[in-house]
C-alpha cells in the first residue's frame, strides 16, 4: 500500500472508530434517562461532594414538603379533652383535611366519585402522601428518636439531606409502653424507657427465655440499610453502623418513621410508608407492604435482606446486607415480635365488644355504627378488629392521576386491614399516614365508602374508636 493510499484508509479507520465512540456514548446516555429497576452500584460522584450538594439542596426541599403539608392540613395543636395514648400522650382531635373553597364534608359526601374527580373537588389532604423527599426517599425517623439514639449509643441517625416532617403533636407517644402476651400482670415493661441495645438485658432478664433475649438483642442490634451505612453513597454524615428494626418500631410498637414501599418502580410510584404497630402481631397473616409474606418469619428476614435496601438486593450486597440464620436468629426474632400484645382495653369484654356497665353512651353509640350503618366490620371484625385481608379502595375513582412532590398519584391497590385494637396509639392513619386524626380517618371512609353518615354519627364511631 502505498503512502497516500494508507493515509485514506487511517483516517476512514479513525473516522469510524469516532462514529462508533459517539454512537455508544448516545446510546449510554439514552440508557441512563431510561427507566432502570436498579439502584447505581457505582456511583462516580465523591463523598464530600455529594455530602455538600445535597445538604445546599436541603432547605429548598423542606420548605417543599413544609409548604404542602400548610396547604392540606390544620397543623395546630389541638388535643382532645380527657382522651389520651396508653402512656399519658394526649391525642390530637377534629379534622384537620382541608377542604377547597366553597367546598363542605356534607356536600362532598352527597356527590359521585366521577363529579368530584370532574370538579376537582376531591381535599389535598386525602390525595396520597408523599416521602419527605420522594425523588430520593429511604428511612427518615423523628427527632425525639435520633436524640434518644444518640443519647444511649453515641449513634447518629441524622441525614444530611432531609428531616423528618409530620409535627410531634401528631406522632405516637414516645417511649411507648410495651404489654407482653405471656406477663400481662407486669403492665408496662419498659419502664417508660426506650428499650435499646444498652438496657434490654436488665430490663427483660427474667421476664424473656433464653430465645427470646436473643431475639430483643437482635431487633436491637444496629445492621447496615441504605442509608445509613459506611459506602460513600450513604446519607448520614459519619460512616454509621446501621439502623435496628426497632428504630422505626420503637418498643415493638411504632414511632412513625418513614420509609417508601421496595416493591414498586419507577421511583414516583413509590408508596411512602407510615410504620405500623407490631402490638398483636401474633395474630396478623399478612405481612410486608403489599402483604404477600404470610408469616413474622419471612416478614423478619424479607426486612433486611430486601426493605433495608429499598428492594435492592445487589446494592444490598455492597452495602453489608446482614444474612440472617433461619432456623435461629429468624426465629429467635420472630418468637419476641409474638409476645408484644396490644394495650389494655377496660371497656371491651372478652368478644371485643364493650361491656355496657363500662361504656358511655357515645361509645355505646358508636359501636352500633360501627357494627352497622358505618359498615366498619365488615372488614375489622373484633375481637382484634381486622379480618387478615386485603382490600382495594379504589380512591383513585375520586381524582386524576397526577405528580404531587415526586410523587405520582394514582392508584394505592390492596392495602392491608390493619387491627384497630389501640388504634388511638398509631396516629397518623392509613398505610401512608395521609390522615393525621381518627375524625380525618372517619371522613375519609364516609366519602370512600359512601356511607352518609351524620355529623352525630361520627362524632360517636370516633367515641368508639378510642377506646379499642
Amino acid at each position: 500500500m502505498n503512502r497516500k493510499r494508507f493515509k485514506r484508509a487511517h483516517s476512514a479507520v479513525v473516522i469510524v472508530i469516532m462514529m462508533f465512540g459517539v454512537l455508544g456514548a448516545d446510546k449510554t446516555s439514552l440508557a441512563e434517562e431510561q427507566a432502570t429497576s436498579y439502584l447505581p452500584v457505582d456511583p462516580k460522584e465523591a463523598f464530600a461532594t455529594t455530602l455538600e450538594r445535597l445538604k445546599a439542596a436541603k432547605g429548598k426541599v423542606m420548605q417543599r414538603q413544609k409548604d404542602l403539608l400548610e396547604e392540606r392540613y390544620d397543623l395546630a395543636e389541638h388535643p382532645a379533652e380527657g382522651v389520651t395514648m396508653t402512656g399519658g400522650k394526649r391525642i390530637q382531635e377534629g379534622v384537620r383535611v382541608k377542604l377547597p373553597e366553597g367546598v363542605t364534608w356534607a356536600r362532598l359526601a352527597a356527590m359521585s366519585p366521577a363529579e368530584i374527580q370532574s370538579q376537582d373537588a376531591w381535599p389535598a389532604g386525602l390525595y396520597p402522601l408523599p416521602h419527605p423527599n420522594h425523588p430520593e426517599g429511604g428511612m427518615v425517623f423523628p427527632e425525639f428518636h435520633i436524640k434518644e439514639i444518640k443519647k444511649q449509643e453515641d449513634r447518629d441517625l441524622t441525614r444530611f439531606d432531609l428531616d423528618f416532617d409530620l409535627p410531634d403533636h401528631f406522632l405516637p407517644e414516645f417511649p411507648p409502653p410495651i404489654f407482653l402476651t405471656t406477663r400481662p400482670d407486669l403492665g408496662d415493661v419498659s419502664h417508660g424507657k426506650l428499650v435499646t441495645i444498652e438496657n434490654y438485658y436488665e430490663l427483660f432478664n427474667g421476664i424473656l427465655n433464653p430465645k427470646q433475649i436473643e431475639g430483643l438483642r437482635l431487633l436491637l442490634t444496629p445492621f447496615p440499610q441504605q442509608q445509613f451505612n459506611q459506602t460513600e453513597d450513604r446519607r448520614s454524615e459519619r460512616p454509621s453502623r446501621g439502623v435496628t428494626c426497632f428504630e422505626c418500631h420503637a418498643n415493638g410498637h411504632t414511632n412513625a418513621a418513614t420509609h417508601l414501599a421496595g416493591d414498586v418502580r419507577p421511583q414516583e410510584f413509590r408508596h411512602r410508608i407510615d410504620t405500623p404497630t407490631l402490638r398483636g402481631v401474633n395474630i396478623q397473616r399478612l405481612f410486608g407492604s403489599q402483604r404477600a409474606l404470610r408469616s413474622v418469619e419471612d416478614f423478619t428476614e424479607f426486612e433486611q435482606r430486601a426493605a433495608y435496601f429499598d428492594g435492592d438486593p445487589v446494592i444490598a450486597q455492597k452495602k453489608g446486607v446482614n444474612i440472617l440464620e433461619r432456623g435461629s436468629q429468624v426465629h429467635f426474632m420472630a418468637e419476641l415480635q409474638e409476645l408484644l400484645d396490644f394495650p389494655p382495653a377496660p371497656k371491651l369484654d372478652v368478644f371485643g365488644k364493650l361491656d355496657e356497665q363500662k361504656a358511655a353512651e357515645a361509645e355505646m353509640r358508636g359501636q352500633r355504627v360501627f357494627f352497622g350503618k358505618g359498615q366498619c366490620a365488615t372488614c375489622h371484625t373484633p375481637p382484634y378488629y381486622t379480618d387478615n385481608l386485603m382490600h382495594n379502595l379504589q380512591v383513585e375513582r375520586f381524582y386524576r392521576p397526577q405528580m404531587i412532590n415526586g410523587r405520582m398519584a394514582s392508584a394505592d391497590g390492596p392495602i392491608k386491614t390493619f387491627p384497630l385494637r389501640g388504634i388511638k396509639d398509631s396516629p397518623p392513619y392509613l398505610h401512608d399516614g395521609r390522615l393525621l386524626t381518627l375524625e380525618d380517618t372517619v371522613e375519609f371512609f364516609n366519602l370512600v365508602l359512601a356511607l352518609k353518615l351524620t355529623e352525630p354519627e361520627k362524632k360517636d364511631l370516633v367515641a368508639f374508636l378510642q377506646v379499642l
